[in-house]
C-alpha cells in the first residue's frame, strides 16, 4: 500500500466555495476534512463535504453516456448522445414553441459558464427561460 498524499480542492456541493484536503491513499479518497486555510469556512464542513465522497469509487457510477433504445437505457458516444439531446430540443422548440424550454444555471460554475447559459438560452433556443440558485 502507498503513502497517503493530502490534496486542497473546492467543494463541489453548494455556491458556498469551502476548502477541502483530500486523504488519497492508492488513488483512493480516504477521508476529507476542511481546509483550516481556506478563508471560506476555515475548516469547518457540513455533512456533505465531509462524508458524502463515496460516489467518486461506486462501482454503478456512470462513465459514458446512456440513451433508450426500445425501452432499455445503452452506452452511446458523446457525438450520439449530442446529436439526441440537439434533436430533442429541436423538435421540442419547434412543436411547443421556445418559451417551453428552461434551463437552470449553477452558482458553482464559473461566470463564463455561466454567461454561455444564458448567450445558448437567449440567443439559440430564443428564451428568456434562465434561472440559477445563485440569484438568491
Amino acid at each position: 500500500m502507498g503513502e497517503a498524499n493530502f490534496v486542497k480542492t473546492i467543494c463541489g456541493y453548494c455556491g458556498t466555495g469551502c476548502g477541502l484536503v483530500l486523504e488519497v491513499k492508492d488513488n483512493r479518497i480516504m477521508k476529507i476534512r476542511g481546509d483550516k486555510e481556506a478563508p471560506v469556512n476555515k475548516g469547518q464542513t457540513c455533512v456533505k463535504g465531509a462524508f458524502a465522497y463515496e460516489y467518486v469509487h461506486a462501482k454503478n457510477r456512470l462513465t459514458s453516456p446512456l440513451i433508450r433504445k426500445a425501452g432499455k437505457l445503452v452506452e452511446t458516444t458523446w457525438d450520439e448522445a449530442f446529436q439526441f439531446i440537439a434533436g430533442q430540443l429541436s423538435n421540442i422548440k419547434t412543436s411547443w414553441g421556445p418559451d417551453s424550454i428552461s434551463m437552470f444555471a449553477c452558482a458553482r460554475n464559473t461566470n463564463e459558464s455561466n454567461f454561455v447559459t444564458q448567450k445558448f438560452m437567449r440567443a439559440v433556443i430564443n428564451s428568456n427561460n434562465i434561472d440559477g440558485c445563485n440569484r438568491t
